[in-house]
């Protein structure tokens, strides 16, 4: 089963806020390569909730992939900030997901500390300059990361 790491901003959506929703749409990559991750997940993938964007960057817990992919729908949203008025309803370049909470960790596993872990250096969340929202996690990384809560 593949693995995959997401990144949420907490004031968007937080893994407490999902734990309390059971499941929600993930939507809003702008990123071609980020939504080509997300378009290559299963239903039943799991990967690692990171809130980004916040005073503690940092893997909050689990989540698992609820649905296939769908158009995005916030793209023809034009009160959305993720609109997008190059995108219609018979092209939508967008794509999104339905997820479900799995696991919270007691506390976040901050960037610094997976930074500092050796058996995670290939990650590309630790990469320097690597801000895609939507990334693999290898067999390894994902139990070093499990390991570590």
């Amino acid at each position: 089963m593949p693995y995959w790491l997401m990144k949420s901003e907490p004031d968007e959506l937080s893994i407490k806020h999902l734990r309390h929703l059971g499941r929600a749409r993930w939507d809003g990559v702008r990123n071609y390569q980020a939504r080509n991750f997300l378009r290559s997940m299963n239903e039943g993938d799991l990967f690692f909730f990171y809130h980004s964007s916040c005073p503690e960057p940092g893997i909050a817990g689990i989540a698992r992939i609820a649905s296939p992919v769908y158009p995005d729908p916030t793209a023809l949203d034009p009160q959305s900030h993720y609109f997008d008025p190059k995108a219609s309803s018979e092209k939508n370049p967008w794509s999104a997901l339905d997820v479900e909470f799995v696991e919270a960790f007691p506390q976040v596993l901050s960037l610094t500390r997976l930074k500092a872990t050796a058996a995670l250096s290939g990650l590309a969340l630790v990469q320097r300059g690597s801000r895609l929202s939507v990334m693999p996690v290898s067999e390894e990384e994902w139990q070093a990361i499990l390991a570590m809560r």
